[in-house]
C-alpha cells in the first residue's frame, strides 16, 4: 500500500491505557471523546453506537491504536 496524502484518518482513536480499577483507555470517534474502554468489545460497542461498521480491528484505515494494539488493556 502507498502512503498518499489524500489518504483519510481511521475515525475511531483508542488512546494509551490509562490507570485504574480497571484500567481504562479513553476512546475517540470523528476527533471527539465518546467515553472509555476497558475490552475491546468496548470499542466495538462504542463503533456500533456511532454507526460505524467495524470488521477488522487491525486494520489501520479503521481504528488508531494509540500505545499499544486491541490486546493491550494494562497499564506499563
Amino acid at each position: 500500500m502507498t502512503d498518499s496524502p489524500y489518504a483519510s484518518a481511521p475515525r475511531i482513536t483508542v488512546l494509551p491505557v490509562q490507570p485504574g480499577d480497571p484500567p481504562f483507555r479513553i476512546v475517540e470517534i470523528d476527533g471527539e471523546v465518546i467515553g472509555s474502554a476497558t475490552a475491546m468489545t468496548d470499542v466495538l460497542i462504542a463503533a456500533a453506537a456511532a454507526g460505524i461498521p467495524v470488521h477488522d480491528l487491525d486494520d489501520p484505515a479503521v481504528v488508531r491504536w494509540v500505545g499499544g494494539g486491541k490486546l493491550s488493556w494494562m497499564p506499563h
